[in-house]
């Protein structure tokens, strides 16, 4: 069977007449004062999402991922090499169109500059998982060609590279995975361990030479889950100079029967005091609208979070960490909007964060990082 959760980020969009791509995307004045940045975020149905999100730049993952089921019964998902390469393509052809306003590719950090002044947004290819890869790493170099600059190393399982976290036991990063690393260094695209078991994170870490990411998660030691990172990867993401962006998945942000903004302040309360302020940052992990189901229900979690327990109880049979229980709730229905980046920059101000501070987790240490490593 061939459904996708997010499959071809950006289809029927390249077919939408509207303004040229150097047009500002939205008027200056409902535009923040310094760049907003996501760490994920796909694209929704209405191209003028990207304008009313206020943001600078995007990671957008460009993969093009399948749902298989396996003999036993589990719910797994797998990206082909020509798939991802079509869909990037694809994507490439929709943003060059100028059907997205204001949307461009961009393959250095020092774009986000311009993209701001512009009132733009810079576009950053990440893709999520390396099956695309596997042991050809020649094919890093096309995926570069065509605008890559951010790796997911695994996506919840294991791959021929290292490990998932979806998985009840954990193991490394391979030889492949070694080597694979050594070879997005050498082309800068920064090495992404979302999703990575706690093993291959760690091994991550120590083989890579640039800054590690984590584009989009949140912290165990709040909520305990194979799919959160241990304070041992948070410290060395920011050990690396990298970045840990939390994400809208409220079922991984909190345990509270409830999911508010606090517990969204809360969890990039905890990154901060495990790895410093410039280790964190903002990511969705949903369209840029917010999670679709969800946003026609009311934001009533408790009419759709029913949608995930599919999935979900094919983890708990497997007996992955944090799996026994389900969650009540998919999303913090004040952040499932498009405006969500306004709102957290409102909340963090609420719970009394400096200009300073506020300025690095809505963007800036996103482009530090991109700028760094991308040029």
């Amino acid at each position: 069977m061939t459904t996708t959760r997010r499959e071809f980020l950006g289809r029927g969009l390249a077919a939408t007449t509207v303004a040229a791509l150097g047009r500002p995307r939205v008027d200056a004045a409902q535009r923040p004062a310094f760049p907003y940045v996501d760490g994920l975020s796909f694209l929704g149905p209405d191209p003028a999402d990207v304008g009313r999100s206020g943001l600078s730049a995007f990671l957008l993952d460009v993969s093009s991922v399948a749902q298989v089921e396996t003999a036993d019964g589990s719910i797994r998902y797998f990206r082909s090499f020509e798939a991802c390469a079509q869909s990037m393509t694809a994507m490439r052809r929709t943003l060059a169109s100028g059907s997205i306003p204001g949307a461009f590719l961009a393959v250095q950090g020092s774009q986000i500059d311009s993209a701001f002044r512009e009132g733009r947004t810079a576009v950053v290819f990440q893709m999520q998982g390396t099956e695309p890869v596997g042991d050809q790493l020649w094919r890093l170099d096309l995926f570069h060609e065509l605008g890559l600059r951010v790796q997911q190393i695994t996506h919840h399982n294991d791959n021929t590279w290292g490990g998932g976290a979806i998985e009840k036991t954990w193991i490394g990063l391979t030889k492949v995975g070694t080597e694979g690393i050594e070879r997005l260094n050498a082309l800068s695209i920064i090495p992404d361990v979302s999703h990575a078991s706690d093993a291959t994170a760690l091994d991550v870490l120590r083989t890579s030479t640039k800054p590690v990411i984590l584009s989009h998660g949140a912290a165990r030691a709040l909520v305990k889950n194979a799919r959160c990172a241990p304070d041992e990867v948070i410290r060395g993401i920011g050990a690396s100079g990298g970045v840990m962006g939390i994400f809208m998945m409220s079922m991984w942000l909190t345990t509270d029967p409830v999911p508010t903004v606090d517990a969204y302040i809360r969890q990039i309360r905890h990154v901060v005091s495990v790895a410093g302020i410039d280790a964190v940052g903002v990511a969705n992990d949903y369209p840029l609208p917010g999670e679709l189901a969800a946003g026609r229900a009311g934001n009533d979690n408790g009419q759709v979070i029913a949608n995930y327990y599919a999935w979900w109880d094919s983890v708990a049979k497997q007996g992955v960490l944090g799996f026994d229980t389900r969650p009540p709730h998919v999303v913090i229905p004040e952040l499932n909007n498009v405006r969500r980046m306004f709102l957290i920059h409102e909340g963090l101000e609420r719970a009394g964060f400096g200009a300073r501070e506020i300025e690095k987790i809505m963007g800036g240490n996103w482009i530090r990082v991109l700028r760094g490593t991308l040029g």
